[in-house]
């Protein structure tokens, strides 16, 4: 086993965009509501106001659909100086349900890694997110015997994944975490001295993007697919 690694008895996977396909509809809705708000502003005006509208948000609604989905509401109103049709309002609600029904489209070999890995190490979901959609999700990809533990967190900190260890009754040199966000998955286990790999996604919200400033000296491994961390246990 790589050195690194040696210590390892619990492996936390982050679920959008590392198990399944997440953020692929997030971008979707986005043209969407642009469609919809098109008499208002233009596609990347609308864009803009939706990304601050949903970063404000942030400490009052959270992560996940529902969120969203409140952000293009308030958002729609001001672009449009509150003279938006009721009937457009009940159409954005309506691209938020649908994210919500989406499938779960499971990412190229994740049930085989989880199999195996789960056969040697103590694993666990480590999201964020709003928790019924979370659960939702989880349920629907039939991933759950795989999880000894499951935490949907309000935010994915330094503090965040400290007080999951100290649950979890694990050291940190003891915990790899395993997802596609750097700015969330990577740089926050990295820094309480835990070892993290990185998985990226085809698609990642600016939110979640780290600067190359922010990565420089950061120790963590980075791999193309889920298959290839079961090459860098072995």
């Amino acid at each position: 086993m790589i050195e690194n690694y040696k210590n390892i008895k619990v492996i936390g996977f982050d679920a959008d965009d590392t198990l399944w396909v997440n953020e692929t509809y997030f971008r979707e809705a986005e043209a969407e509501f642009s469609k919809l708000l098109s008499e208002f502003e233009t596609p990347n005006k609308i864009d803009q106001e939706l990304f601050k509208k949903e970063i404000g948000n942030l400490t009052l609604y959270g992560y996940g659909v529902k969120a969203f989905t409140l952000s293009m509401v308030e958002c729609a109103l001001e672009l449009s100086n509150n003279t938006i049709s009721n009937e457009k309002i009940e159409e954005i609600l309506n691209i938020g349900k649908k994210m919500l029904n989406k499938p779960v489209e499971l990412l190229d070999g994740v049930e085989d890694v989880l199999e195996q890995l789960s056969k040697k190490y103590r694993l666990i979901l480590a999201t964020k997110g709003d928790l019924l959609d979370q659960e939702r999700k989880l349920e629907k990809s039939g991933l759950t015997s795989y999880f000894h533990h499951i935490e949907v967190l309000s935010d994915k900190k330094e503090t965040n994944y400290s007080k999951l260890l100290k649950h979890l009754e694990i050291a940190p040199k003891e915990f790899l975490m395993v997802g596609n966000s750097l700015k969330s998955d990577i740089l926050p286990l990295v820094n309480i001295e835990a070892s993290a790999v990185h998985v990226p996604f085809h698609t990642t919200w600016a939110h979640e993007m780290a600067s190359e400033k922010e990565t420089n000296g950061k120790h963590y491994k980075t791999i193309s697919t889920l298959r290839d961390l079961l090459k860098l246990l072995s």
